[in-house]
Parts: C-alpha cells; structure tokens; sequence
C-alpha cells in the first residue's frame, strides 16, 4: 500500500510517498480503508523531529483520517467512519484503535470528515472540559481563520457562547464569519477593538493557538474571572511568560489545553467526546471549512502552505 512518509526529518520538502506493507490489526483494532487525511500541524512538527512525539524514521504522517471499516470490532465493513491517532494515518491501509475510530452521519464528506477529529474534540475539550465555557458567554478565537480556530468558533456557538475571531487579513475575516463568527477583528490593535465590542467588560475566553506577542494583550482583553486557553504556538516566536500578578490582581486564569495528553490516556473520554460532538454535527450547527483538497503526492506543499499560513480552515489530501 501507499503511505505519505518522513523518510528523515528534514521538514516538509522532503516527505515521500512509499510502498509499504498493509497494517497487521491487533485485537482491539479497526482496519479502515482510507479516503481521505487531514494536514494538522503536527504533522509539520513531525517532519522536523520538533513534535512531543518522536517516532523513528521512517515513520508515516496524517492525525486525521477518514474512510470505510474493512474489518474490526464494533462496526460493520463497509461502514463509514473518522479515526485519529497521534501519527499513521496518512495511508491507503490504517489499523486504528476502537476507542479512536467514530461512526460518521451520512451527511458528513469523507473530506469533512478527515477535519473533524483532533480539530473538533480539541475545541471541546478546550472550551468546555478546561474553559468551562458557559451560555452566553464570549469567545476570542486567535487564528479564527484556520482548522483549530474555526473548529472553536462553531464548537463555541454550539455551546451558546458569543464569538470574535481575530484574523490578519479581510479575506480571513470573510472566511471566519463564514465559519461562524459574529464579530471580527484584525491582529493589529486586537485588543482596543474587543475593548469596543464587549463595552470594556472584555471577553470571558481567549482560545489561543497562536502565543507569541499577542499573548499578553489576550490577557489585558479578559473580562474579571475571564480564561486564556492555552491551545498552541503556531506564531513561531517563542514561548510567551506569564507575569502572575497580573492573575491575581484581575482574578482571570491562564489554562493550559492538552487534549491528547488527556484524551488518551482516560478510557472512553474519546468515544464520550464523539457523542457530546455529534448532535452537533447532525445539527448542522458543525460542519468543517475545507480549504483546500490536495493529491496523496503533495502533502509536503500543504504542509508548506500551513506554515506560511496561506491555508484557510482544513486542508485535506484525498488518497481516493
């Protein structure tokens, strides 16, 4: 079978599509027929040995996957479904765990689906299991325009809260209200504009997948006994450092959002996701943005492209 490899990590240029053998399922697997994978930032992470995993090469790429159930317990062949895993998925052939692999509605695409699960279920972990987010409450969603942002945006409005998305461009902007925002603002000045909108109270969430330099005006944004989610790092610039008398004089919280580090490793805390997530998608009130459809041999420029951050909502390589 074919399978989207890193070869050495060496970063995105230099990843492969190779013939290897087809997965041997364990017990508690599921052997899907892959249709589609999603392109995820630790996938880039991965291609240059940065990621808190560091399988040997050579090793295949793809955290989200989507296709049909050839054999396994639980689901019947020929069924419909989305699995996740840390790495392995970006192959003709996956042998996943049960507990990782999601009956998918009719309605849903296999390319929707590819973007559904780390970038959904990290925002409801997020948003609900750390933030605790509330109805009617207010979400600043940074990166608003890609996966994890607009996943967080739609999770957010299904849960009943308020969202402002904070973007660089006006295409993104677009791109965002599109995805779910009722309000949007640029990077640039971020936190005078959310000063406006919210009529100085501030916001009750910041989901930051971003840090860096926005990360100190993300907590000058928060409204009293407000919360910054600490998602990510996709800026680039560092780690940001956090002042914690600036926690206690405004009485906000700084909460970090480990989803994986988390999610499996308590039984069943996946599959209860799945289900806490699915009326949602069923609703219509989820449905991913796909922002672009790559070929099985151009998972490396997609990479590219997410980390020159020209991508909107997910990218998604199509295997068949």
């Amino acid at each position: 079978m074919r399978a989207i490899q890193v070869l050495d990590t060496t970063g995105p240029e230099d990843i492969a599509v190779s013939e290897v053998p087809d997965p041997t399922p364990g017990p508690d697997d599921v052997l899907v027929e892959v249709h589609a994978v999603g392109v995820s930032f630790p996938d880039l992470l991965l291609s240059r040995g940065e990621y808190q995993l560091r399988p040997e090469p050579p090793f295949t790429l793809g955290v989200d996957y989507a296709g049909v159930v050839v054999s396994g317990p639980g689901f019947e062949p020929g069924q419909r479904v989305a699995g996740v895993g840390g790495y392995g998925g970006g192959a003709e052939l996956v042998a996943g765990p049960r507990a990782a692999t999601f009956a998918l509605p009719d309605s849903v695409s296999f390319e929707e689906a590819a973007a559904l699960p780390m970038n959904y279920l990290t925002a409801l972990f997020a948003l609900d299991e750390r933030g605790g987010l509330k109805q009617g409450e207010t979400v600043l969603v940074h990166g608003a325009a890609g996966g994890v942002g607009t996943a967080a945006l739609q999770v957010a409005k299904a849960l009943g809260a308020r969202t402002i998305a904070v973007v660089s461009t006006d295409e993104k902007a677009a791109f965002a209200r599109a995805a779910g925002a009722d309000e949007t603002v640029l990077v640039e000045g971020f936190k005078d504009a959310v000063h406006t909108l919210t009529g100085g109270k501030g916001v009750d969430v910041v989901l930051d997948v971003v840090g860096g330099s926005l990360f100190t005006d993300s907590l000058r944004s928060l409204a009293p006994q407000g919360r910054v989610l600490v998602v990510g790092f996709a800026a680039g610039e560092g780690i940001p450092e956090v002042k914690v008398n600036r926690l206690l004089l405004n009485n906000v919280d700084v909460r970090g959002v480990g989803w994986g580090a988390y999610a499996f490793f308590t039984p069943d805390y996946l599959q209860q996701q799945w289900t806490q997530l699915l009326p949602m998608i069923e609703s219509g009130a989820v449905k991913p943005p796909i922002g672009k459809v790559y070929a099985i041999d151009e998972f490396g420029q997609a990479l590219l492209d997410m980390d020159a951050r020209a991508t909107l909502g997910k990218s998604v390589v199509r295997l068949r």
